[in-house]
């Protein structure tokens, strides 16, 4: 029986994962399916009760992090962290998982940043509670956390004290100081005002900009010579766990021969 796979999310048609996907299990020698869907959160618990036993997993992206936390029975550490799955597995429970935590660091650490003393993220929705948990974990003592509405940050500073992480949340014209990177997890297309962006950039260190289409972003554009990540990175390294935890159910376990599933994976990407 051939597995099924898909991403869903509202929109979706932009999706890279496809390309991605396919190519990892054509790789691996897998005749499983990976297809998308237009799925909002309003229709996400309908959609999930017509699966049936030849669906191994999903992929979700925005707007549906937050109830396909709800919706799963399990959950790894980082998605219990942040309150947001992007990754179920349809196993013996449905499993959720956040391979975003990981495809941060992972995106960061290949571009030779391994530990951070301090970070500033910009957003803070469900994608900004990742970045915290990246920063974190890759040492961040300290956090500026910028929002538009920074009332509704509450959430993310209860998690850094959980974390251990001093957050101070301001809105996008607060006076900056110095960080050793920063991660924008702004919707893309997102472009901010000149006296909003020159301090943050001149402040900001390496950008880390989950946005990739178009690239570079506005923020990436006007980025100090510090140096700009596109978001593909953070994409192409979550969905390398991803692919993990549908073959192992571990985004941890390497897959088999990884290093030439990534090269195939990376080509697609590149090529989509």
């Amino acid at each position: 029986m051939t597995a099924r796979l898909a991403v869903w999310g509202a929109p979706i048609d932009h999706s890279k994962s496809p390309a991605l996907h396919t190519a990892a299990y054509r790789a691996l020698g897998l005749d499983w399916e990976y297809g998308r869907k237009h799925v909002d959160a309003e229709h996400f618990a309908a959609e999930l009760a017509q699966g049936d036993a030849t669906w191994r997993g999903l992929s979700l992206t925005m707007p549906l992090k937050e109830v396909a936390f709800r919706s799963a029975t399990r959950h790894d550490r980082h998605a219990e962290l942040t309150g947001a799955v992007n990754t179920l597995l349809f196993a013996d429970a449905l499993h959720g998982f956040n391979t975003d935590v990981g495809g941060i660091i992972d995106a960061l650490a290949e571009n030779g940043i391994r530990s951070l003393a301090s970070a500033r993220i910009l957003g803070a929705g469900a994608t900004a509670a990742s970045a915290l948990v990246a920063a974190s974990e890759m040492g961040a003592q300290h956090v500026d956390l910028r929002a538009r509405r920074p009332e509704r940050a509450g959430e993310i500073a209860r998690l850094g004290e959980r974390l251990g992480v001093s957050v101070a949340v301001s809105d996008f014209l607060s006076p900056a100081s110095d960080v050793d990177a920063t991660i924008a997890t702004l919707p893309t297309g997102t472009v901010l005002d000149a006296d909003v962006t020159r301090p943050l950039a001149a402040t900001g260190g390496v950008l880390l900009d989950a946005a990739y289409a178009p690239w570079p972003s506005a923020l990436a554009s006007v980025w100090n010579s510090a140096g700009a990540i596109s978001g593909l990175a953070m994409l192409f390294n979550q969905a390398v766990r991803q692919v993990r935890v549908f073959v192992h159910g571990d985004p941890l376990i390497e897959l088999p021969d990884e290093a030439r599933v990534r090269d195939e994976m990376y080509t697609a990407l590149m090529g989509d």
